[in-house]
C-alpha cells in the first residue's frame, strides 16, 4: 500500500511538472478576426510581430487568421468564435458585436489612436487593360450595358463602403436623396454577381472574368495586378482607375475583451494591435497599399497613394448608425433599390 500510495505521489508530482513545463514552454495563440482583403497583410504583420514579441518576452507566439466578408465575420464573433482581436472593415461591424454580445468595450474607439483605426482604405475602378469601356468616374459605371462586379452589402463590409462611395458620390453631384436613389439603381441594374465578400468579388473578375469593372479597395486593386504581372511575364491585364472622389474608408481595430479575459490574452492582444501604429507596423500597412495613418510614412509611401478627394460617412449620413439603418437594415434602402433594379 505504502508503495502504491509513493507511486501515486510520484506521478501527480511528474504530470505537475510536466504541466507546468508545458506552461512555460508552450506558445501563446492569438485569433485575429479580419475581413476579406487583410489576407496578405496580416500574414506580414503577423511574421513580425512574432518575431518582436519574442525578443521582448522571449516566448513564442502563434498567430490565428480568420478572413470573410467583414459582417459575417462579426456574426462569426456575436455567435462565439472566439476571436482576441477583431480587425474589421468598418466601425458598425464592431459595434454589432458591442451590442449584441458585450464582447468588447462600449468605449472600443478610444482604446487606440485615431479613434482605433491604425490605416484606411478608399475604392476605386479595377478594368480591364486598356480600359476598353473606357471608365473613368463614377458615371461611367451606370451607364447602360457596363458589367459592375461588387460583392453584397449584406454581408461584406468592402460593399458597404462601394455603395456608399457612389450614393455618396451622387448625392454630393446631383444635390437629392432622389436623384442619389435612382443612381444606385443604375449601378446595381449593372450587377449579376453579388459575392459574399471582397475577394470573391475579386475572383469573379479576374479568374472568371466576368464584368467590365470592379469595385474595390485600393489594396485589393493593387494586389490584383501584382498577381496577372506574375501570371503574364510582367505585363498586367488589369488597371486601376481612380474616380474623381471616392469614400474615406476607416478600417478600425478592437480588443475582444471578454475572450482575452478568460484566456490571459489581454496585454497580448492590445501590444498586437499596438503594433500597427509603430514605424514598422505603419510601413508594413503600406507596402501592402492600405494608406497609413502616420502622417511621415505615408508622405514617403506618397507614389504609392494618387490623390483622391475624400469624403466620409459623417458628411453623407451622420454616422455609421445612421447610414446603416437607413441603407442596410432588412427593409432598407438597399432591399428597396436591389429589388427594383432586377426588376
Amino acid at each position: 500500500m505504502k508503495t502504491k500510495s509513493k507511486f501515486l505521489r510520484s506521478l501527480a508530482i511528474f504530470l505537475l511538472s510536466s504541466v507546468a513545463a508545458f506552461s512555460v514552454y508552450a506558445d501563446d495563440v492569438l485569433l485575429n478576426v479580419s475581413f476579406d482583403p487583410t489576407r496578405e497583410l496580416y500574414e506580414d504583420v503577423n511574421k513580425h510581430f512574432i518575431d518582436s514579441w519574442k525578443k521582448k518576452t522571449g516566448k513564442g507566439l502563434t498567430i490565428q487568421q480568420s478572413h470573410g466578408g467583414s459582417g459575417k465575420q462579426a456574426r462569426a464573433v456575436i455567435d462565439g468564435l472566439e476571436a482576441d482581436v477583431v480587425t474589421l472593415a468598418l466601425a458598425y461591424d464592431i459595434d454589432s458585436i458591442v451590442n449584441n454580445s458585450g464582447a468588447i468595450s462600449k468605449e472600443w474607439e478610444k482604446e487606440f489612436p485615431h479613434h482605433s483605426v491604425p490605416y484606411y482604405s478608399t475604392i476605386v475602378f479595377l478594368v480591364r487593360k486598356g480600359n476598353p469601356k473606357a471608365i473613368k468616374d463614377w458615371d461611367d459605371i451606370v451607364k447602360p450595358g457596363i458589367g459592375v462586379i461588387t460583392p453584397n452589402p449584406k454581408t461584406s463590409g468592402g460593399a458597404r463602403w462601394n455603395y456608399l462611395a457612389a450614393w455618396g458620390f451622387a448625392k454630393k453631384k446631383y444635390g437629392t436623396e432622389a436623384k442619389a436613389t435612382e443612381f444606385v439603381k443604375a449601378l446595381y441594374k449593372n450587377t449579376s454577381v453579388l459575392d459574399t465578400g471582397a475577394r470573391g468579388s475579386t475572383t469573379t473578375f479576374v479568374q472568371r472574368g466576368i464584368g467590365d469593372v470592379l469595385l474595390a479597395w485600393e489594396n485589393e486593386a493593387e494586389l490584383a495586378i501584382s498577381e496577372s504581372k506574375k501570371a503574364n511575364g510582367g505585363n498586367s491585364q488589369l488597371e486601376v482607375v481612380y474616380p474623381s472622389a471616392s469614400i474615406l474608408a476607416e478600417t478600425p481595430v478592437a480588443v475582444v475583451e471578454k475572450v482575452t479575459a478568460k484566456k490571459g490574452t489581454t496585454e497580448l492582444a492590445k501590444a498586437y494591435l499596438n503594433f500597427l501604429y509603430t514605424k514598422e507596423g505603419q510601413e508594413i500597412v503600406a507596402k501592402h497599399f492600405f494608406r497609413p495613418n502616420d502622417a511621415a510614412v505615408l508622405k514617403a509611401n506618397a507614389s504609392k497613394f494618387p490623390k483622391i478627394n475624400l469624403f466620409d460617412v459623417r458628411s453623407i449620413e451622420g454616422s455609421w448608425a445612421a447610414a446603416h439603418k437607413k441603407h442596410f437594415a432588412d427593409g432598407g434602402l438597399f432591399d428597396s433599390i436591389y429589388g427594383e433594379a432586377k426588376k
